[in-house]
């Protein structure tokens, strides 16, 4: 609610109250023999009035302003007549004095601005409820654990009522002479081992459930990002999920375990001990009622505050977490160009946000703590002396006030508990709702048909493609493009950086669809194939390939299960890698390092190109992946390029001697096809593919003499 429709619903129920005030005033006379009974019916037709033109003049409106105006006079003068049944008779509020209307309604708007003020910022209007069922819905597994936890949690409350109970009665024993008995020792002894054993059952479920559900939400959240598509992973940072899934996860988790642990054992703890209370002096209880609301508005002042630091302290986190991953990740560019100093101002103005955050966090829950401490003094200091004035009047005995003071301290620090939980259960869901909604992402990276032939011949055809990158919806990378992949024959794709090769590949592998046009797979779209029957076919090797930390026997059957040796040796001969992995001490067992960082650039790429091979792909996609081969010789580097059989094979490069190897290729020049041709015909064009060969000196190209190229 916005603190400008809070301010019209205030004079808005005032003007309605003046009115109804003004009508009942005429009424007084005829309403007072009533007594308590004339301020419920006050209290009833003044909500009736609120309703009707809330509902007329300010919809949307929050009820609950209107419930408290009307009700909390007529509640006022029931407590009163309860706690002081000697005092003033009950009173209408339209014969009271100005100062009891204006006290009824200043506190009103009070409370419409501090529910409708905006917590720092936060934009007015962006706050969306938090998902609670949601959490609910995360738990539901685990409710076997939880539903013996609660079991317990009922038993320790019922322990924990009994002990001030059985106490109150042995003072009473002593009081009259008689002396505790063993039996009621027992009792008390008895009460407070079992609330205690009872507790701790409890506790150990409710933390084996938290283990739990944070085990098998990290599993299904890390299960859902794997699943996203590119597009998603490059608008998101890594660093970013990776905190996601170590700060938020266990946040969101302890919401239901702990929260609602926390929660429920104070609800059931006030309830019980709430009647006993009643029992013994029904007047006290009503006056320590009176803690409830003032701990309830302290609490969502604060709460409100409270989420939206939070929050804005986990993204802080995640920055942070980016600032350090992408320093470390890139350390040699930041050597390269002595950037130390900058990563460190980065990085230290990340760290200093973040510590702001916390400190501002620190310091209002140090201020809540205060007032809510105060508020919980000041209603017992007020039961203390009313308790010790009805004791004097003889109407509550020694052992009963002592065990009505014990309960209430209970019930005191049960309530603020009580109240903590609920916060704590929004707050938590808040700061958690990034990772709820990943959860409810489509998994849309491996989507896919159900086509999955017995045999594939690779003919590959781009119909009329046209591309552009969703960071970038307007600038297309590829237009209206066509060409085709012939079974045993090697199509290079050659052009300028950003003529859209690898955009080409891409497509290939499926990582995007097209925006126009079609790829097609022995006449079949890419689409209708099975996931993982398509990406055994379409293999991509890529100019940087990544490793992952594990040993070389490891990174070549990556995502492959059942590989035989004899199939990881002749891949990895295939690749040209054999001789220097034989050489190695540990031989296919040496490890890898962290993103094969104990390997060299060229070891690297041959080794991404047995893990290749070793799938035996119909369709293989080298991208600039054959930098560590073109320092073989020129007839080694043909026929190995040619030692593919009847595989099809998109070479994507700059090396001129492997386009000679090429059986056609393909000329790309800024999203378009240039021209198509064997390299033969394309040199005597002299057309885009003789000016990427001038482009190129110094490379061995073989001589252009009689083309009349550049003549």
């Amino acid at each position: 609610m916005a603190l400008l429709p809070a301010v019209r619903l205030a004079c808005l129920l005032l003007l309605v109250d003046l009115v109804v005030l003004a009508a009942l005033a005429q009424l007084a006379p005829a309403l007072a023999w009533l007594g308590l009974a004339a301020a419920w019916l006050e209290a009833g037709l003044r909500l009736l009035a609120f309703i009707v033109a809330g509902w007329l003049l300010a919809p949307g409106g929050p009820q609950g302003a209107a419930v408290v105006l009307s009700l909390s006079p007529a509640i006022f003068l029931t407590l009163r007549s309860l706690l002081v049944p000697y005092g003033a008779a009950p009173a209408l509020l339209a014969t009271a004095t100005p100062s009891w209307l204006a006290l009824t309604h200043v506190t009103t708007a009070a409370a419409l601005l501090t529910w409708a003020t905006p917590a720092p910022g936060e934009a007015v209007g962006t706050k969306s409820p938090v998902a609670v069922g949601r959490l609910l819905a995360l738990a539901r597994t685990e409710w076997p654990v939880l539903g013996g936890a609660f079991l317990f949690l009922v038993l320790a409350v019922l322990g924990e009522s009994a002990g001030p109970y059985c106490t109150g009665k042995a003072l009473d024993a002593v009081k009259h002479g008689d002396g505790p008995t063993a039996f009621t020792i027992g009792l008390v002894i008895a009460a407070d081992l079992g609330s205690s054993l009872f507790a701790g059952c409890r506790g150990g479920l409710f933390t084996l459930a938290l283990a739990r559900l944070k085990r098998n939400t990290r599993y299904r959240l890390f299960s859902c990002l794997v699943r996203q598509d590119l597009a998603f992973f490059q608008k998101t940072p890594a660093a970013k999920l990776s905190a996601r899934l170590a700060n938020d996860v266990p946040l969101l988790c302890n919401a239901v375990p702990s929260s609602v642990n926390v929660a429920l054992r104070s609800l059931v703890t006030v309830v019980g001990l709430g009647g006993f209370m009643v029992g013994l002096s029904p007047r006290l209880a009503l006056l320590a009622l009176l803690e409830v609301p003032l701990a309830i508005t302290a609490r969502k002042v604060y709460n409100a505050r409270y989420q939206v630091l939070q929050r804005a302290m986990l993204d802080a986190t995640a920055n942070t977490a980016a600032v350090v991953q992408e320093a470390v990740s890139s350390i040699e560019t930041v050597r390269t160009f002595a950037g130390e100093e900058e990563e460190e101002r980065r990085h230290s103005q990340a760290l200093a946000e973040m510590l702001g955050l916390k400190d501002r966090m620190d310091v209002e829950k140090a201020l809540f703590t205060l007032v809510r401490r105060a508020l919980q003094l000041a209603v017992q200091v007020l039961v203390l002396c009313y308790g010790h004035r009805q004791h004097s009047e003889g109407t509550i005995t020694t052992g009963s006030l002592v065990t009505f003071l014990l309960y209430q301290d209970k019930v005191s620090r049960h309530v603020m508990a009580l109240v903590f939980g609920h916060g704590d259960l929004l707050s938590k869901a808040a700061a958690g709702r990034k990772v709820l909604e990943y959860l409810d992402r489509e998994p849309t990276g491996d989507s896919g048909g159900t086509w999955a032939p017995t045999t594939l011949r690779g003919h590959v055809s781009f119909q009329r493609v046209s591309f552009a990158y969703p960071m970038h919806p307007k600038h297309l990378v590829l237009q209206d493009v066509s060409f085709e992949l012939r079974p045993g024959e090697v199509t290079a794709l050659a052009g300028l950086n950003g003529s859209g090769k690898s955009t080409c590949a891409g497509l290939l592998e499926r990582f995007y669809e097209p925006g126009a046009g079609e790829v097609l797979l022995d006449g079949v779209p890419l689409r209708d194939y099975e996931y993982h029957y398509l990406h055994r076919q379409v293999v991509l090797v890529g100019q940087e390939p990544v490793l992952f930390s594990g040993t070389i026997r490891d990174n070549i059957t990556f995502g492959l299960e059942g590989c035989t040796e004899d199939e990881v040796r002749a891949a990895a001969a295939a690749a040209g890698a054999l001789d220097f992995i034989s050489a190695l001490d540990q031989g296919f067992n040496t490890s890898v390092g962290e993103k094969g960082g104990q390997l060299s650039a060229g070891e690297k790429q041959r080794i991404a190109i047995a893990r290749a091979l070793v799938r035996q792909p119909t369709v293989l996609i080298l991208d600039e992946a054959t930098s560590a081969l073109e320092r073989e010789g020129e007839e080694a580097l043909q026929q190995w390029v040619r030692s593919w059989g009847t595989r099809t094979v998109l070479l994507i490069t700059h090396c001129p001697r492997m386009l000679e190897a090429a059986d056609r290729v393909v000329v790309l020049e800024r999203g378009t096809v240039a021209e198509t041709g064997t390299p033969a015909e394309l040199r005597h064009r002299c057309g885009p593919y003789s000016r990427l060969l001038q482009r190129a000196p110094g490379t061995g190209w073989p001589e252009t003499t009689g083309t009349g190229c550049g003549e």
